[in-house]
């Protein structure tokens, strides 16, 4: 699985991205993660990817000229990763990639391991474009579904309002990756797939009054499924 980041901070996801499981993900080939540095794009002497919202209004909005110039570089990556070992068919479809474009709004479909699965599973490359300031320039979701042979999905990461799209990048990367198989030591460890009580415990057994709930110590299988499903016992 390959994901290809668009922001004007691509050193943000350095630190959590090169860390624990996904850092092992990502040194064992599993997943690739480029972002992409959206200022490199833009025309502007100063580097602005930025202006005014057209009709007036607080805030700035991101241009749609460097998002798209950025865009057709990652493609063009992604075309070179799939050179090596084609497939029959003019389309990057045919070539043996299917590509999901996310861009992140707070009012549309909340991300949630359904599709996180989904996701894991369908995709060879997903782009996530992070708008900042106001957001994007709407014509950028317009051009993306009129031009490209890639599916483009508006995602929120739940009911509130961030000051970018990196930390929902990062989210969705973390949720997807550890679907992928390889990724975790484990399959059993997606909390989703097992039985998993919203109270876990570990050493010591006791700590001053705060005891390990006996069940747990009785070795009795059927009886620690039903309390950790939330059967009173």
């Amino acid at each position: 699985m390959r994901f290809h980041i668009i922001t004007i901070f691509p050193d943000m996801f350095d630190s959590y991205l090169t860390q624990s499981i996904l850092g092992q993900a990502l040194n064992a080939g599993i997943i690739e993660v480029t972002a992409y540095d959206l200022r490199s794009y833009s025309e502007d002497k100063h580097r602005r990817v930025d202006g005014r919202v057209y009709g007036g209004g607080p805030g700035m909005v991101m241009w749609v000229d460097p998002i798209m110039k950025c865009y057709a570089d990652v493609v063009k990556n992604i075309k070179k990763k799939i050179k090596s070992t084609p497939t029959p068919g003019p389309s990057l479809k045919g070539r043996g990639a299917k590509i999901l474009i996310v861009i992140f709004t707070p009012e549309k479909v909340e991300f949630n391991n359904q599709i996180a699965e989904s996701a894991s599973k369908e995709y060879s490359d997903i782009i996530f474009i992070c708008g900042r300031y106001e957001g994007i320039d709407a014509r950028v979701k317009f051009i993306l579904e009129d031009s490209s042979d890639c599916e483009v999905v508006e995602w929120s990461v739940g009911p509130y309002v961030l000051t970018g799209g990196e930390l929902p990048a990062m989210v969705c990367i973390d949720a997807i990756s550890r679907r992928l198989p390889g990724v975790l030591n484990n399959e059993e460890s997606l909390e989703e797939n097992r039985v998993s009580s919203h109270e876990i415990y570990g050493r010591p057994e006791n700590y001053k009054e705060y005891k390990v709930p006996e069940v747990l110590l009785s070795g009795h299988h059927k009886n620690i499924e039903e309390w950790k499903k939330g059967t009173n016992l």
